[in-house]
């Protein structure tokens, strides 16, 4: 028996039960059962994550359960994770990536340029935040958590006339026909691992960390390392109002990154380019052109906030 932890919302599920899959492919006659976990982080749904300790609160009853042994691995949304973990576990194996980027999601606009001034878009991502301030500051931001379920129903209730959400999330969770359109990296760029399921286990379970290896996608793994690299880089919160963003092609690595000041809308972009096998050098070029043209600044301002 291989117990897999996860949270309890519809879309952490729907992750961990792509993960069973997988695994029983690879070992049909091995039994694999889902355990749902309730998290700090979700049962705090009144005040932004930034608020009450940041997205790291998705993990912490998770990992508990890993030390504790009452589950072998758990699933995550890797753009939840916090760029370093503890020495304690590791995170060895990343699923194909689904899309990395954002949905528009409106019953009304069928574009994000077509919102008017005042209309009112949900999202509690600092990083989408400080976009949206940056580069449509005519709109009203409205915080807007929970489970998708939860925020879809706040549309259709009428307490936001748009929202953004990952449209990952959507897709397995089969509510494609939600999106209004899929924003382009140049209009959103994403998170780092975004639409990418991380699943983590104890540190030195070698037996089990062979096992986990056949689900690993290289590619996936190259880009979403030197996406959390940029992170770390930059204090390592997966809170912090931070895209990072690489592409695998041909040999190559292209890396893109932004860090925005949510109440001022003032972005900062970076990028690199290198062979596919470098992507530490660039993670550590992004970060120092982020931080030489201001993004220190930024991060300051934004953890004084919170």
């Amino acid at each position: 028996m291989m117990r897999l932890g996860t949270r309890k919302s519809p879309l952490a599920l729907a992750q961990a039960e792509k993960v069973r899959q997988q695994l029983l492919q690879n070992e049909p006659d091995r039994a694999v059962e889902i355990v749902g976990i309730t998290t700090h982080g979700d049962k705090i749904q009144d005040r932004p994550l930034t608020a009450i300790g940041g997205k790291g609160l998705f993990l912490k009853e998770l990992e508990e359960a890993l030390l504790a042994g009452t589950i072998d691995i758990a699933v995550h949304s890797v753009k939840d994770v916090p760029a370093k973990l503890s020495d304690r576990f590791v995170m060895p194996t990343l699923l194909r990536r689904g899309s990395p980027l954002d949905a528009f999601v409106s019953l009304r606009f069928k574009k994000i340029s077509d919102l008017p001034p005042g209309v009112r878009i949900g999202t509690s991502s600092p990083r989408r935040k400080a976009v949206l301030r940056g580069t449509y500051p005519h709109v009203a931001i409205t915080e807007l958590r929970g489970n998708i379920n939860t925020r879809l129903a706040r549309l259709e209730e009428g307490r936001v006339d748009a929202m953004i959400i990952a449209a990952a999330g959507l897709s397995r969770l089969e509510l494609d026909d939600r999106v209004s359109q899929l924003l382009p990296a140049d209009v959103m760029l994403p998170a780092a691992g975004q639409g990418a399921i991380g699943v983590e286990c104890l540190a030195g379970a070698e037996d089990l960390i062979e096992r986990l290896a056949p689900l690993d996608d290289i590619d996936t793994h190259r880009c979403v390392d030197v996406e959390r690299a940029v992170s770390r880089g930059l204090g390592g919160s997966c809170s912090l109002p931070l895209a990072a963003h690489a592409v695998a092609k041909d040999g190559l690595l292209l890396l893109k990154a932004m860090v925005g000041d949510p109440e001022s809308g003032k972005l900062v972009f970076a990028a690199a380019e290198g062979h596919i096998n470098d992507g530490g050098e660039l993670a550590t070029q992004v970060v120092d052109e982020l931080l030489h043209h201001g993004a220190g600044e930024i991060l300051r301002r934004v953890k004084a906030i919170d």
